[in-house]
């Protein structure tokens, strides 16, 4: 029996996707606050992509200065609502907090920091003043976290900014990709605004740079140019069968449900394949939905999974089961998926081998792939001088855009970060390379 019931209306949704870190109230903030030993040489400011000053933030929330604290957060991170929302703070800042050694809570950060930033957000507070105007224009490609950073940062050192977006909103994966209890669309385009208010810099709304004409004009307008494309749609997995109505990627279906709510169409039986952190947030959304039954499907062990424990543990309150050890051979159905054709698996010195004749069917009525992205390298193959990686002895990690420290391609005019560059980690990994390709951009222009 399904754990949640079908939502069919926005407040059933709503309910069904509370948040998984509620807002903070001035009094929850104050008291939690209390509890930091504002540590000298913090090890979760180690822990933190982007270096935030956490001590610092806690002790100003503290003092009930939130608007010292917010702007200690964008200091260091320009994305820092999203990334007290979304980030992995159990792995990162909270992880590495000291009380872990004494088995007390961790203090938390992520909440603390979605606590400041929410309120000057709210209040439309004028934090930061943009640099002496340069003369220069920089072309950003992507409004996500990388380039939206990015942006930020150059109007930081005076240099104009036009943003060419392909969609009609804002923020990347935080708008199309990020599971509704961890950040509401609202939220994320609420912290849009408000950069741009602060910054000054433009977006170009339903603009994509497909081709070799538009980066023809972007290169004859602009001083340089910043990549922050992000990466393509799933990865197929070139069985048979995957053209079924019901099997769909995993991203397009985290996409959808941001978009349509309550009204996404789900199956009764749901089968998700991969072992990712997308495979297990939509495993979580399946079963959020009112789907009968979910099952995560992963070709290794769980200790071999790259999801993090706490996201697996998620999926596994929210009501699914796992499979391990299997592999996908087939998609079985007339016209719509019926069911999922597996191979039971054994390791042998770290490779995977099929086990003959253990074949065997698992039903269902929808199959999502949380199967990896693509890179765009179709796009990034049309720009003279941008070297792909193609050596990388994992696979899915070819296609990444090749940069020196400074973020700079082999073109010098072009430059690049988030998951384009790293090939897929965190929101806040993003914000962070993106901040240092704008020095290394203000480096390029000065000379």
């Amino acid at each position: 029996m399904a754990e949640y019931k079908k939502p069919t209306n926005p407040a059933e949704f709503a309910a069904n996707f509370s948040p998984k870190k509620p807002l903070m109230s001035d009094t929850e903030a104050y008291y939690e606050s209390s509890r930091c030993l504002y540590c000298y040489d913090a090890p979760c400011i180690n822990a933190c992509p982007t270096g935030i000053d956490i001590p610092l933030f806690i002790r100003q929330i503290n003092d009930g200065n939130k608007e010292g604290a917010a702007k200690t957060i964008y200091e260091s991170n320009w994305f820092g609502h999203a990334c007290g929302n979304v980030c992995p703070t159990e792995e990162l800042c909270e992880g590495s907090c000291v009380y872990n050694n004494s088995d007390v809570k961790p203090i938390e950060i992520g909440r603390l920091q979605a606590h400041a930033t929410d309120q000057v957000i709210r209040s439309k507070k004028k934090l930061f003043r943009t640099g002496k105007d340069t003369g220069r224009k920089v072309a950003v490609i992507g409004a996500g976290p990388a380039g939206v950073s990015c942006a930020c940062e150059l109007r930081m050192l005076g240099h104009a900014v036009d943003i060419y977006e392909a969609k009609a909103k804002p923020s990347g994966l935080c708008v199309y990709g990020v599971a509704p209890y961890k950040l509401t669309n609202e939220e994320a385009v609420d912290e849009m605004a408000y950069l741009q208010e602060q910054f000054g810099f433009t977006i170009h709304y339903n603009k994509p740079v497909t081709g070799r004409a538009e980066l023809d004009k972007l290169e004859k307008d602009y001083d340089a140019i910043f990549i922050g494309i992000g990466l393509g749609g799933t990865s197929a997995l070139g069985i048979p069968g995957e053209d079924k109505k019901g099997v769909i990627g995993a991203l397009e279906f985290v996409e959808g449900l941001r978009n349509m709510q309550h009204k996404t169409a789900v199956g009764n039986k749901v089968i998700v394949l991969g072992g990712g952190n997308t495979a297990m947030d939509a495993a979580s959304e399946s079963c959020r939905m009112g789907a009968e039954s979910v099952t995560i499907a992963y070709r290794r062990g769980p200790e071999e999974m790259g999801a993090y424990s706490f996201e697996f543990d998620l999926a596994k309150k929210s009501g699914s089961k796992a499979l391990f050890n299997v592999t996908p051979v087939e998609f079985i159905g007339n016209g719509a998926v019926t069911g999922v054709k597996f191979i039971r698996n054994r390791s042998a010195y770290g490779k995977i081998e099929a086990i003959p004749g253990s074949e065997f069917v698992e039903e269902c009525d929808m199959v999502l792939l949380g199967t990896g992205q693509g890179k765009q390298v179709e796009l990034l193959e049309q720009i003279s001088g941008v070297k792909l990686d193609q050596k990388s002895r994992i696979l899915d990690d070819r296609g990444r855009i090749v940069v020196n420290e400074h973020y700079q391609t082999n073109n010098p005019k072009y430059f690049a970060a988030g998951d384009a560059v790293n090939g897929g980690v965190e929101v806040v990994n993003a914000a962070a390379e993106a901040k240092k390709a704008a020095h290394g951009i203000d480096q390029y222009l000065k000379k």
